[in-house]
């Protein structure tokens, strides 16, 4: 569908795009990120080292960008690029800390961007295109090995009676 294939990129540069400035640029986003790796349990090596923490989550940014832009793999782009979001947004938006009203407000605004960002991706990763999903077609699947089973047995149960009836005229 035409839209998808617009909106799909349309989406995706804006994580592209932030992905790219982390990679050349992660020393102010490392900052923030030392701030809340130190508040959340996370692996040592990720807490001593706050600037691998954000060039990952650039790499994550471009990577999955790219993916769902071009169309390849848009399910698992959406889903990597949304788990992406979340410690992007708690990082560089946390408008709760500001004590400047104004700053606040613009850090408002663009949580509130990101929320929405994240909204159009979680709908991006259940997106099948058309097609059915991985659910119904297991459902599917069950549904139709059932009807053909009981098809079986009600012809066998018939051939059964067929046989019975043809050994009794022999017989007689």
């Amino acid at each position: 569908m035409i839209v998808r294939r617009i909106a799909r990129p349309l989406l995706a540069s804006v994580f592209v795009a932030a992905g790219v400035d982390a990679l050349r640029n992660p020393a102010p986003r490392a900052k923030k990120a030392a701030q809340l790796l130190d508040t959340v349990s996370a692996p040592p090596a990720v807490q001593e080292d706050p600037d691998l923490f954000v060039r990952v989550n650039g790499a994550t940014l471009v990577a999955g960008g790219a993916l769902l832009a071009t169309g390849r793999m848009p399910r698992l782009a959406s889903t990597l690029l949304a788990a992406s979001v979340v410690p992007t947004t708690a990082i560089e938006h946390a408008f709760w800390d500001e004590t400047d009203a104004d700053k606040r407000e613009q850090s408002r605004s663009l949580f509130l961007k990101n929320v929405g960002l994240l909204g159009g991706l979680l709908l991006a990763s259940v997106d099948t295109a058309g097609k059915p999903g991985l659910a119904w077609r297991a459902q599917h699947a069950t549904r139709t090995t059932r009807r053909e089973a009981r098809h079986a047995k009600r012809a066998a149960a018939r051939e059964a009676r067929l046989l019975a009836h043809r050994a009794q005229d022999v017989v007689s």
